[in-house]
């Protein structure tokens, strides 16, 4: 099998998931690309991230989502120190979660 670890990324996937026309598609996408478990991981992962930045201590977390200490820990450590992409998108949520 090829080794992919020193393989330039490729930059069709997100170009293409760019494309699709709405959260349906997008829904469909991912469940023909993604096991269930790898969309569900996802899934849950972006759930931390919003209650993390909503200011919700593991324990609730956890009581919300089941995730593990590990995911929260490492979610919470991509709203910190990742691109910043995560933190802005959740924080957008946050904010037109006041607005509403």
């Amino acid at each position: 099998m090829a080794r992919l670890d020193h393989k330039k990324p490729s930059m069709a996937l997100y170009e293409n998931i760019l494309k699709l026309k709405n959260v349906d598609e997008c829904r469909q996408f991912f469940e023909d690309l993604c096991t269930v478990s790898e969309a569900r991981a996802m899934e849950q992962r972006f759930d931390v991230a919003i209650l993390l930045t909503e200011g919700k201590i593991y324990n609730e977390i956890l009581g919300c989502t089941g995730a593990s200490s590990a995911t929260i820990s490492r979610v919470s450590r991509m709203l910190s120190g990742g691109t910043g992409v995560l933190r802005s998108m959740t924080e957008q949520i946050a904010k037109e979660d006041e607005d509403k």
